[in-house]
């Protein structure tokens, strides 16, 4: 089997001609580009991660700079999981006597591709693998690893705001006696939430993640370590429950104080009003996160991540700091959530501005 290094210009030449087919909406295309390379000797571990996944990548990246719309993100998506379907199927059955492995998404994630890229991996080097696909309620795959005994179960989270519901399934799952594996861009580039949660392992790829298991998977906590639940002792003072249990109310005080501090809001459309009430929703859940670690960095980055979304797409960036300090107005009597509201406003003042000659360039 043919692999390369992934920036090889043949994997570059068929990771285009993904990206066309798939933003055409073409699946025949698509599914052809990857079934004539796997016949032509290329491995389906390197079209499953560098091509197909290649493709995934650059779709968030076209997103965030506003070059596609949520509709052909959603077109793509779906593109590529038919075709990663048809290299499964081009997958050889795994030999029996290797122990299986369970590969889900937690609670809340519906961003299953990068997932299943993995358990395909897996399936690829010879593993038996059951994979729940996205959004796993925790007590359910709780009841899944009870039927099943598996060596380990590997847990998907894209989004810094699925961590929380990722603490829970591995701590229900290594208290059954279950090592568990986390992977995603949740966890941070460096795994660093993976350590904070007591994951048994974090890998920051698929191919990592395979040769976590082939090298045998150890518990990194003792049992007893591993069900406690109280290893966050900042959460004693309960701005994280706070916070969540009010967001509703806190998100319609936040927008009527915007109409006041941003009259241009009075004019909105009822879809331009309810898509600022989501994104009020969105700070709100990314600040809660970053309380629940009591990790400033977390909320930070998101700031900063959508300020340059709002820039690319015409919408001063001065809203979104109207929006923080309003917020931190009304949780004045929380300490470490208005001191995170506080920092991240300043970040904006440092922010370049995109009205400046050359600000807008890339190198």
């Amino acid at each position: 089997m043919t692999d390369a290094a992934p920036e090889d210009p043949e994997i570059l030449a068929l990771r285009e001609r993904l990206w066309a087919a798939a933003l055409d909406a073409d699946e025949t295309g698509a599914v052809d580009v990857v079934t004539a390379a796997a016949q032509d000797g290329w491995s389906p571990e390197t079209l499953l991660l560098d091509v197909v996944g290649g493709v995934q990548r650059r779709v968030g990246e076209e997103w965030a700079g506003n070059r596609i719309t949520v509709a052909d993100e959603h077109a793509v998506t779906a593109v590529n999981d038919r075709a990663v379907a048809a290299l499964a199927r081009r997958l050889p059955r795994a030999a029996g006597g290797r122990p299986r492995v369970t590969v889900a998404c937690v609670d809340g994630e519906w961003h299953a591709l990068p997932a299943r890229l993995v358990a395909e991996t897996l399936r690829w080097r010879g593993r038996e693998v059951d994979f729940l696909g996205a959004h796993v309620p925790t007590a359910h795959l709780i009841s899944h690893l009870h039927a099943t005994r598996p060596e380990a179960v590997l847990l998907s989270a894209s989004l810094p705001t699925h961590l929380p519901a990722a603490h829970a399934a591995l701590t229900a799952c290594q208290s059954i006696g279950v090592p568990v594996v986390v992977g995603g861009a949740a966890f941070g580039p460096d795994g660093r939430q993976a350590r904070v949660l007591h994951a048994d392992a974090w890998a920051a790829d698929a191919r990592g993640a395979a040769g976590l298991l082939d090298e045998g998977l150890k518990p990194s906590y003792a049992s007893a370590a591993r069900q406690q639940v109280d290893d966050l002792p900042h959460l004693v003072d309960q701005e994280y429950t706070l916070i969540t249990r009010n967001r509703p109310a806190l998100v319609k005080q936040t927008l009527h104080g915007l109409e006041e501090r941003y009259p241009r809001m009075r004019s909105y459309s009822p879809d331009q009003y309810d898509r600022t009430a989501e994104d009020i929703g969105h700070i709100l859940d990314f600040l809660a996160t970053a309380l629940y670690f009591d990790d400033r960095d977390i909320f930070r980055r998101f700031v900063t991540w959508t300020a340059h979304i709002l820039t690319v797409r015409g919408v001063p960036a001065a809203s979104l700091g109207l929006a923080l300090s309003g917020l931190a107005g009304q949780l004045h009597e929380f300490p470490r959530a208005e001191s995170f509201l506080n920092e991240a406003a300043g970040t904006l003042d440092a922010l370049p501005d995109p009205s400046a000659p050359g600000a807008g360039a890339r190198a």
